[in-house]
């Protein structure tokens, strides 16, 4: 049963979860007198088009792998509806939460600074856009579920 609508939506969100680590999430930024890039790893300052970490962010990346790996966990328990389901609500809550986490992160980085459209990254929308498909699996999920209870209905 991975060939599910459901599986495709969260083996979306799995790697748009991972695409933070490939898209910044503000990026040229001057803090200090030095031009800056944000992202779920750490500050990174940009020096002759080279980037040379100034701060990392273990605790972040680690909630960013875990963040996305439950997605991809989530497939793989097809078996069990209600759980996948339940699952399901919680990981919203955990990237909600990391959403915010992310959010304070970033202002910290860039202290007083205020962001302008330009700065802000690819990486600040990803975590919304795995909600969103997050959610697009469960009402799938439930789909299913109600499909598999009028066919039990029917013996």
């Amino acid at each position: 049963m991975l060939q599910r609508i459901q599986s495709i939506y969260l083996l979306f969100a799995s790697i748009v979860l991972f695409a933070l680590f490939v898209f910044p999430l503000a990026h040229n930024i001057f803090v200090d007198g030095k031009l800056v890039n944000v992202s779920v790893t750490g500050v990174y300052e940009i020096i002759n088009g080279d980037d040379k970490l100034l701060q990392s962010f273990l605790p972040l990346t680690i909630a960013t792998v875990i963040a996305a790996l439950i997605p991809l966990v989530l497939i793989f328990l097809y078996k069990n509806r209600k759980q996948q389901i339940t699952i399901s609500y919680v990981a919203i809550l955990v990237l909600i939460g990391y959403s915010f986490w992310m959010a304070q992160t970033v202002k910290g980085a860039v202290g007083p600074i205020t962001l302008a459209y330009k700065n802000m990254g690819i990486g600040l929308f990803l975590t919304s856009l795995s909600i969103v498909l997050i959610i697009f699996a469960v009402k799938a999920i439930q789909r299913d579920e109600k499909l598999v209870k009028s066919a039990d209905r029917l013996r």
